[in-house]
C-alpha cells in the first residue's frame, strides 16, 4: 500500500486538508500519516465543523506536530509522497531554506532530498516578493506549487464544488484516480459554438 503524508499548517483553508483527508481515507487505496500544526489544529477548529479528533479519526497514523523522531522524519521510511494542505507562508519559508524545527518541515526536507512528491498548497494573498522567491526556490528543488485557485470552467454551484476541484487536482497529482469533479473534456462541447465564432 502507497503511503502519503499530509500536513495541515496554521493558513486559512483547513477545510482543503480536510476534505483531501476524507476523500483519500473513503479511497482506502493509501496509508495516510497525518501531521497537525498548533495553528493548523485551530484553524481546523475555526474554519470548519469538524472536531480534531473527527479529523484524526480519518488518518492512518497520527504524528505529534514536535516529534523528529516520527517514522516519517526519516527517508528510510519509504513514504511516496507528501501534500501540505494549506501550507502557511511560514512553513514555506521554512521548507525552502531547509528550517527543519519541527515535523512537517522535516518531512517536507526528507521528500526534497529523496526526489519524492511533495505538493504545497499555499494559502496567502497578496503574495510579496519573499512569498514568491521562497515558492520559486522550492520548485527548483522539485516541490509541486498548488495554490487553491478555483477553476469555473465546470460551471460551480457550491463551495464544496470548488474545494472538490482543486481536491481533485491534488489526486491528479498523486496519480490517484478520482471523479470529484468534472473535466475539462466534458465541458468542452457547450463552449464548441463560441469557439467556432471566435475562429470566423
Amino acid at each position: 500500500m502507497r503511503k502519503i503524508i499530509l500536513a495541515i499548517s496554521g493558513a486559512t483553508g483547513a477545510i482543503y486538508g480536510v476534505r483531501l483527508l476524507e476523500t483519500i481515507s473513503s479511497l482506502q487505496v493509501l496509508e495516510v500519516h497525518l501531521v497537525t500544526s498548533p495553528w493548523g489544529e485551530k484553524t481546523i477548529a475555526l474554519e470548519t465543523n469538524y472536531t480534531l479528533d473527527q479529523v484524526k479519526k480519518m488518518a492512518t497514523f497520527c504524528h505529534d506536530f514536535r516529534n523528529q523522531g516520527a517514522a516519517i522524519a526519516s527517508g528510510s521510511f519509504g513514504a511516496d509522497g507528501m501534500v501540505v494542505a494549506p501550507c502557511s507562508m511560514k512553513t514555506v519559508a521554512a521548507i525552502a531554506h531547509g528550517y527543519a524545527d519541527n515535523l512537517i518541515v522535516r518531512a517536507a526536507d526528507v521528500m526534497l532530498k529523496e526526489r519524492k512528491k511533495l505538493i504545497l498548497v499555499p494559502r496567502e494573498t497578496p503574495l510579496n516578493e519573499i512569498h514568491l522567491e521562497n515558492m520559486l526556490k522550492l520548485t527548483r528543488a522539485g516541490a509541486i506549487i498548488a495554490p487553491p485557485m478555483p477553476a469555473f470552467y465546470n460551471n460551480p454551484s457550491s463551495l464544496e464544488e470548488i474545494i472538490d476541484h482543486h481536491i481533485s487536482r491534488i489526486l491528479d497529482l498523486l496519480d490517484i484516480d478520482n471523479k470529484l469533479t468534472r473535466r475539462w473534456g466534458n465541458t468542452v462541447v457547450a463552449c464548441e459554438s463560441e469557439i467556432n465564432v471566435l475562429n470566423l
